[in-house]
């Protein structure tokens, strides 16, 4: 329910896009040029069955210039030492920074030096 003296609810999905937004918005600062064309999609989870390396976080088209994030996997799959907001937004960062990282064949450390954290 939302009214005039009731906020809106944040949703997990309103959290992880925002998350998401945010970690690309400080990428295509930092690296214009590399960023200008990469195009960033969510999806809830991988199609087809696990790998044997197991459920996929993201996928990344490097020819097309796609970065696919698989929100579920993200989620759910992490094992986190402390379930709060920041803890959360880290994580989803640091899979977009390492998503971004294999698509331009550098480090995450090396595309985000101030943000990055591997979780």
């Amino acid at each position: 329910m939302t009214g005039p003296l009731l906020r809106r609810q944040r949703t997990r999905l309103d959290f992880f896009d925002s998350c998401i937004a945010s970690a690309v918005e400080y990428l295509r600062d930092l690296w214009p040029d590399e960023m200008g064309r990469v195009r960033f999609e969510v999806a809830a989870v991988p199609p087809g069955e696990p790998s044997k390396h197991g459920v996929d976080r993201w996928r990344v088209d490097v020819a097309r210039r796609i970065v696919l994030l698989y929100r579920v996997p993200i989620e759910r799959l992490a094992h986190l030492h402390k379930d709060d907001e920041w803890h959360r937004r880290s994580l989803i960062e640091s899979c977009v920074f390492r998503a971004v990282a294999e698509l331009l064949g550098k480090d995450p450390w090396d595309i985000a030096p101030e943000r990055y954290r591997h979780f």
